[in-house]
């Protein structure tokens, strides 16, 4: 079967992802019904009435119907997300906790869960709560030990060339220009979320022509921000009246066009030209029997074999790879970013060396 590209299938969510082939889904970005449980209407200190999500869409009789809902529509992304895609799942306190234990029994392996704190919150007008001002949105692979993508420099150049915190500030709510709104002046959307938020989402975890699909589409965030950022995406609603708006806002991006350098995004140590650890050593940029310390640390040190494979303090031999991650835990862990060498009272990190190789004799690489 054909995926249906860039386009809005109208259907239960379950029914409609189990009719697309299985494993050919690069990212997944849902937000699901949150299951608010609001029993009563909602008034400001002036008894003007809130415009909360009462939606029937929201409503289910019992958190085991809930997560009966919940099991279903996880199993059925499972099948249709590939090996190597992630998935995004937001929610507040009313559904997170309850989405991420499924999300764990179903094998999904939980990355990140990230802190979506509102700068322009919902008070709580009866002043019996803490105002509620934030949303968590979780961040899974697959399986336990899956590759995924992951654009750790596009990350940082967002965020002042720092690492990025899985706090994440200045996210304003949907509002202004940005909120869609009916012929009357309504929020056309209850629960629409900011472009900004799907942003960082879409260009963290995926690449241009990759596969973006979302299986409670709504207002088309999801599909609008894929659109900009050159990625293929495929939404399932099956409100009417949500796909009518969803088409319509779509239709009027209109995204510059594709350049593969300018929206590359990856690190350039991932596209440059691949080195093996041996090459350091056969061209004497390192020496058999030479230490090399994890971390910097001169507890944590292993002896260069002449076959290239490391000897660790504590006798665990193994690659550059594996054993950072000997004395990592088990971590996924990159021997190029870990290990130093020392050159008089300093340390160095090896990747200095690989470039240096790199600029001088790539040809041989």
């Amino acid at each position: 079967m054909t995926l249906p590209l860039n386009t809005i299938l109208h259907g239960d969510c379950v029914e409609m992802l189990n009719s697309l082939p299985a494993h050919s889904v690069d990212l997944i970005f849902a937000d699901p019904p949150y299951n608010l449980q609001l029993q009563n209407e909602l008034h400001r200190p002036n008894m003007s009435k809130v415009d909360a999500v009462d939606d029937a869409w929201d409503q289910f009789d019992s958190f085991s119907a809930y997560d009966d809902f919940t099991q279903n529509w996880l199993v059925a992304c499972k099948r249709v997300l590939k090996p190597s895609g992630t998935i995004w799942v937001i929610g507040s306190y009313h559904n997170i906790f309850r989405v991420g234990a499924i999300l764990q029994n179903l094998g999904f392996w939980i990355l990140n869960d990230v802190i979506w704190v509102k700068t322009n919150p919902m008070p709580n007008f009866r002043g019996v709560r803490f105002t509620n001002a934030h949303e968590t949105l979780i961040w899974a692979s697959s399986k336990q030990g899956a590759r995924y993508t992951f654009n750790h420099q596009a990350m940082k150049g967002l965020n002042d060339e720092k690492q990025m915190r899985s706090d994440w500030w200045l996210l304003p709510l949907a509002t202004g220009a940005e909120r869609l709104r009916d012929e009357d002046g309504n929020k056309a959307h209850s629960t629409q979320k900011p472009a900004a938020l799907l942003y960082r989402v879409i260009l963290a975890a995926s690449q241009p022509g990759d596969v973006v699909l979302d299986p409670f589409f709504g207002s088309g965030t999801t599909g609008a921000v894929a659109k900009c950022l050159h990625r293929n995406w495929i939404g399932i609603e099956r409100e009417e009246k949500y796909i009518r708006l969803a088409q319509q806002r779509i239709a009027a991006v209109k995204p510059e066009p594709f350049d593969e350098y300018a929206f590359d995004v990856r690190s350039k140590k991932k596209i440059a030209p691949r080195v093996a650890f041996s090459k350091l050593l056969e061209n004497g940029y390192l020496q058999p029997g030479q230490k090399l310390y994890f971390q910097a640390d001169p507890a944590r040190s292993a002896t260069i074999k002449p076959d290239a494979r490391l000897r660790t303090s504590d006798n665990f031999e193994g690659t550059l790879h594996q054993a950072a991650r000997h004395y990592a835990g088990d971590a996924p862990c990159n021997g190029w970013e870990h290990w130093f060498y020392k050159q008089g009272d300093e340390f160095y990190k090896i990747d200095k060396l690989r470039a240096k190789y790199r600029g001088s004799n790539i040809k041989g690489a």
